[in-house]
This record gives structure tokens, sequence and C-alpha cells, in this order.
């Protein structure tokens, strides 16, 4: 199925709205001491989306990532790659294909290839994954899943990961529309925020990397209160001063602090990659919470995207469904008051390349999952 898979230079991945499969990310990668590979890959249209022409070739690209476990073993991680999805069918297929054509590219002691797929979920159209009321109520269990993707492969060696890496579920904003558009789609709560924070003279302020402790002490004060993970202020500064600018697929970054007189209120990372705008990472104050300036960032963040030629912002990460006991509920509660559609990804997919220190390293690792941001 891979007619030809070969190594290229990381500033020669293709531009595309999903960040983490751009040179720009592969810089901020290298920079905080992780090896990145990219590669390109050739295959039949037919054997991809089954109705095309046998003769007609699909070009595409990746970025793997090299996570060393210890000094030896390591897993060769894809953040939202491959970009190119295949019909539902062929998915697996393709995926399996792909990592045996890598295995030679790997080091020996790579234990798996872990695809944290961008892709639409295969059960995000299934009625019986929704309510009466047309609510997602989740997904089939592991077996289900594994048994619908390893259809039509060779092995049937695809494994649902216990966790997923990068969020699995978001909302996307059609930012063709126009800003009354926008609002109307909004619901009456969110609006009024956004308002309100107009009327009680919140601004929104852009800056760099002179004024990053203002970005982390909100930050500090945002872990603190959610009892999620700190990383140090340095993983920061390289995400906001990585430049990919002679490269094929660079991005934009905005750090956006929302004030009311000189007091921070909110602050957010926004990065621009193509026709898309992610909003990357956001932290808020314990006080003030009143001048809703939280809001008024996401508004300005829209408004900023559009400006800079995007048609699409994606809010990165929610629950996947309306359940308060998820730790990502006060996310999706938040992030789905501004309207947009709710998108289900496949989440991480496992291909073990030694299914013995595999099954070792999925078993730990369920004794220690958690949800990373």
């Amino acid at each position: 199925m891979i007619a030809d898979l070969e190594q290229k230079d990381n500033s020669h991945l293709y531009k595309t709205g999903i960040i983490q499969q751009t040179a720009y990310w592969s810089t901020v990668k290298k920079l905080q001491g992780i090896d990145t590979l990219a590669y390109n890959f050739k295959t039949k249209s037919a054997d991809l989306f089954c109705s095309e022409s046998d003769e007609i070739y699909v070009i595409g690209d990746f970025l793997i990532m090299l996570q060393y476990l210890d000094a030896d073993h390591c897993i060769a991680y894809v953040p939202y790659g491959p970009e190119i999805e295949p019909s539902p069918e062929q998915q697996g297929y393709f995926l399996e294909q792909l990592s045996e054509a890598l295995r030679q590219y790997l080091p020996p002691t790579c234990i798996l290839i872990r695809y944290d797929l961008s892709w639409q979920s295969q059960w995000a159209n299934e009625d019986d994954c929704y309510d009466l009321h047309g609510t997602w109520i989740g997904l089939p269990s592991k077996r289900v899943q594994e048994m619908r993707v390893n259809f039509n492969t060779e092995y049937g060696n695809l494994r649902k990961a216990n966790t997923d890496i990068l969020p699995s579920n978001t909302i996307f904003m059609n930012l063709k529309n126009s800003d009354d558009m926008l609002l109307g789609q909004m619901k009456p709560k969110t609006r009024y925020n956004i308002n309100l924070a107009k009327r009680k003279g919140v601004r929104i302020e852009s800056h760099g990397l002179e004024s990053l402790e203002i970005w982390y002490d909100l930050y500090r004060q945002t872990a603190k209160r959610n009892n999620f993970f700190l990383h140090d202020i340095n993983y920061f500064r390289i995400v906001l001063s990585a430049r990919a600018n002679n490269s094929d697929s660079p991005a934009d970054v905005y750090m956006l602090v929302a004030y009311v007189d000189d007091k921070p209120l909110a602050a957010m990372f926004l990065v621009i990659s193509a026709n898309r705008a992610t909003y990357l990472y956001g932290a808020s104050s314990t006080e003030n919470r009143n001048y809703m300036g939280t809001y008024a960032l996401q508004w300005r963040a829209m408004q900023l995207a559009r400006e800079k030629g995007c048609s699409e912002y994606d809010f990165f990460g929610i629950s996947p469904e309306a359940d308060s006991a998820h730790p990502m509920y006060g996310l999706y509660r938040f992030k789905s008051g501004f309207g947009g559609q709710i998108f289900h990804r496949m989440g991480c997919w496992d291909y073990p390349l030694d299914k013995k220190k595999y099954e070792y390293y999925a078993a730990m690792e369920f004794q220690n999952q958690s949800y990373h941001i």
C-alpha cells in the first residue's frame, strides 16, 4: 500500500493548520530536548478512499517525536498525524502499512508507534453514541473500537491507547461568519459576558517575552485552582519564541492578556498556522473574575485570527460530553457557550513493535493515566 516512504528535512513539512504537524512545532520540541523526524509517504488514492482511480497517487507527510522512556527504549509519537484521513474502512489498514514501512527507520528498541489521530471519530455519526436529546454519550468499549479499526488489516495489531495525549474533543468556530453571526450563535450568557467585559473597561493587549512573567503568574494561579501539572516557565518561553520562518510550515504565536486598569485578568497563547487559529493555552486570575476577562479574551482572539486570514478557530480541548464529573467539564461549559461545532477525534492508537514490552508499558501507563493539555 505504501509505495514510497522517505525521511526529509523537518523544515520541509507541508503547510497545515495542525500546528503539531508543522516545522514550527518541530522547532519547539527540539528546543525542549525532544528528537523529531519528518517523513514523506506516497500511496495509491484507491487504497485510501476506496472509490478513487487506481492510477492516482497521494503524497503526504507527518512529524514523529521520539520520546525516550529510559536510556534505551523509546516510543514514536505522531501528534495529530498523519493529516490525510482515509475512508473509515481503510484507516486501520493504512496505519498498519505505514507502521510496517516505518519499522526500518526507527531505533530497534522502539516499543511502539502511537498515532494521536486528529481524524473524526468513526463513532461521531453513530446514533447509538447519542441520547434522545442528541447529546454525545461516549464511545463503545475498547474491544469494539479495536474490532472496527482492525477490520481489513493483515495482523490486527492496532490498539486503542489507555490515554489520549492531546485533546480528542474540541470545538471549531467558523470564522467566515460575520461578527453578528458569530455573536448570534453564542449562548445568551456568553454574549452578555462579552458585552459586560466591554462595559467594565476590559482591554486586550498582545505581549512578547518581556511580559512572560505576567502570563506565568496567571498560569500558576490557574494550576493551583484546578490542581493540574505546572509546566516550567521555560516551556512557555520556547513556545513563544520558537521560529520556523524559513520553513514551509511556520506559525505565528500571540500572547494575549486581558486587563482592567493595570490588573491582569486572563491570558492566552494563540497560534496561527495556515487557515487555522488554535487556542493553545489559557490562564486566569483567581480574583476579579466578575470582569469577565476570559470572555473578552476569546472574542478578541477570534477577531485577530480573522484579521490574519484564518477561516477556523480551534478551541483545542473539552470534555467529550456535558458530564460534570469529567475533569475537563469546566472547559466544555465555557467553550461551548461560544457556539461552534463539537468535533470528536479518534484519539491515540498504538501499533506495538515489541509486543511483550508494549504490554508492560500499557499496564504501567494505565495506572498513571491522566489528561494532558
